[in-house]
């Protein structure tokens, strides 16, 4: 199967950008709202400095800190006054401040971060829920990627871009800035935390970066498989990612309509225990399906009635070619063709060298495989094997337009590009 024949690479590479930096909570000891006011910790050292500055001090200071990073970020002084909120219990055990105090506090309590410095990638692509301005013939799109920064903490971002009626790709500029949503209501249950976070309307969706919130998610948001899901004439854009504590992982979701206001909640059952989780597009015979790789090796079909319980499922696909003796799983949810639905799959095989494949499932019972890619769609070529981990192509969600499917994918857990694949060509390819 030759890949010149279905298969068009682009040069559109998204690269990691150090400049790019949101400020995040520092937190020279304990986390304030756990502080005991009459403890004496690096917090209270600290904050019991600032107050004795004279006031004059205090202000040239706080002034010079503004002059140093408010081009950075929007709203900072805003920012530095929610910070002291937060520590308002540890403040309390001080007496009255300043308003200039109370923001150099906040200003001392936090960082700035740099969310992609290490890498940009595991990209998935969607429709965007807004077309207008889009190309005659061609849409416009939301593209999510994982970023990486310091510590290997993974968080989620977002570019913008259009698609022509023939197929090219155009990815919008970044915007200069970036920023970290409100969080609004939590709710705490058995399996975790449900958290609402909203972004502000004049932040532009490439501004817009989804850092971890909940306990489950500390150490990262890894990996979205973003979808648009059709339930009748109302659709919503589902996001499957994992969450990582840092010593465990799990399968949550993300709900959005508008990539301005996000749900984010943990997944229950069996089968979400495990990584790689991708969402059917719409429900197969008014129950929700799922692809789910729950034992490390092959990939499932699992229906459910609830959105977010996962349980059992039956193995459809399990590693076949030497290409991906090793394990399997999917590349993001499936895509809806007249012919059937269209599964995107990596396989890892020697060296732990990650290839991209397909199959065709039956469209009324996806149980059943009609076809399958003997050789890789997609593999490292000679100037894509290094990067932060060696070897490797993946995507997290490709994209139907006309007649091709539009590809994002990751090269070497490094950075991203594009593919373009005629849906015809491939599927004549497949056996």
């Amino acid at each position: 199967m030759s890949q010149a024949s279905f298969m068009n690479r682009q040069a559109l590479y998204l690269r990691p950008d150090p400049a790019r930096v949101i400020v995040r909570p520092f937190k020279p000891a304990t986390e304030p709202r756990d502080l005991n006011p009459t403890d004496k910790t690096r917090a209270n050292h600290i904050v019991e400095r600032v107050l004795a500055l004279d006031p004059k001090v205090a202000a040239h200071l706080l002034a010079d800190v503004l002059e140093n990073f408010q081009g950075r970020h929007r709203n900072l002084l805003e920012t530095f006054e929610a910070r002291a909120d937060v520590m308002e219990q540890a403040l309390a055990a001080h007496g009255a401040f300043s308003k200039v105090q109370r923001q150099l506090i906040g200003a001392y309590f936090l960082n700035e971060y740099s969310f992609e410095a290490s890498a940009l990638f595991n990209p998935s692509i969607v429709p965007h829920p807004d077309q207008s301005g889009a190309p005659n013939g061609g849409l416009r799109f939301v593209l999510s990627l994982r970023a990486v920064g310091e510590g290997h903490v993974s968080s989620l971002t977002f570019r913008t871009g259009t698609i022509a009626a023939d197929g090219s790709l155009a990815v919008d500029p970044t915007a200069r800035l970036a920023s970290s949503p409100r969080v609004g209501r939590r709710v705490s249950g058995p399996s975790g935390e449900e958290v609402e976070i909203t972004f502000k309307e004049e932040q532009d969706i490439s501004e817009r970066v989804i850092f971890p919130v909940t306990a489950s998610q500390s150490q990262g948001i890894e990996d979205a498989r973003f979808v648009e899901f059709s339930d009748g004439d109302h659709k919503t854009y589902y996001a499957t990612f994992t969450a990582y504590t840092g010593r465990a992982i799990r399968s949550e979701l993300i709900e959005t309509s508008d990539f301005l206001s996000f749900r984010m909640s943990p997944l229950q059952g069996t089968a979400a225990h495990n990584k790689g989780m991708a969402l059917f597009p719409r429900k197969i015979d008014g129950k929700y399906a799922m692809i789910a790789r729950q034992d490390n090796e092959n990939l499932y079909l699992i229906y459910s009635d609830d959105l977010h319980q996962w349980d059992g499922g039956q193995a459809i696909l399990k590693p076949q070619f030497p290409w991906e003796f090793v394990q399997i799983g999917n590349c993001g949810s499936p895509i809806e063709l007249d012919e059937g639905w269209l599964l995107l799959t990596h396989g890892v095989g020697p060296v732990r060298k990650y290839s991209i494949g397909a199959a065709l499932l039956d469209k009324k019972d996806p149980s059943k495989v009609l076809a399958r890619s003997v050789e890789p769609l997609l593999h490292p070529e000679q100037s894509e094997r290094e990067g932060y981990v060696p070897n490797v192509v993946y995507t997290c969600g490709a994209m139907r337009h006309n007649d091709q499917i539009i590809l994002p994918y990751a090269i070497s857990d490094t950075y991203s590009n594009f593919a373009t694949i005629k849906i015809a060509a491939l599927l004549q390819a497949m056996s």
